[in-house]
């Protein structure tokens, strides 16, 4: 049998979500400050691959790292947004989404790893 990791998956990407959501916030406090460029973090996926867990596909359909995996490309922030007449690279909306990004992925990991605790649970009390 092998071990359940979820648990640690769990934390690390409420430690991921913690910090991007720092560096969310500094965007968003930074967002006056001329010539101050905006950050974002590298996606959990790319942190996953480094971890080396492998997801498991238990159905053909299931999203693999097939030809789905090279139409994703990352761009750079400064190409990607609109520059302020002040140098700033900071949109507002886009920070505010990212941060409601941040804090729908954290509920839906906290609210997994508590439905995961409780069947747990189940099992270890029969």
């Amino acid at each position: 049998m092998q071990p359940i990791q979820l648990f640690e998956l769990a934390s690390r990407q409420a430690q991921w979500l913690a910090v991007r959501q720092n560096v969310v916030a500094g965007n968003i406090a930074n967002a006056n400050t001329p010539h101050y460029a905006s950050k974002d973090i590298k996606p959990f996926d790319s942190v996953m691959k480094e971890t080396g867990f492998q997801l498991a596909s238990t159905n053909p359909a299931h999203f693999t790292s097939g030809p789905l995996s090279n139409q994703i490309t990352e761009t750079s922030l400064i190409d990607d947004g609109e520059v302020q007449q002040s140098g700033n690279s900071v949109e507002i909306e886009k920070e505010l989404m990212k941060s409601g990004e941040v804090k729908r992925d954290y509920e839906l990991n906290t609210g997994l790893v508590k439905s995961f605790h409780r069947m747990m649970l189940m099992v270890v009390r029969k």
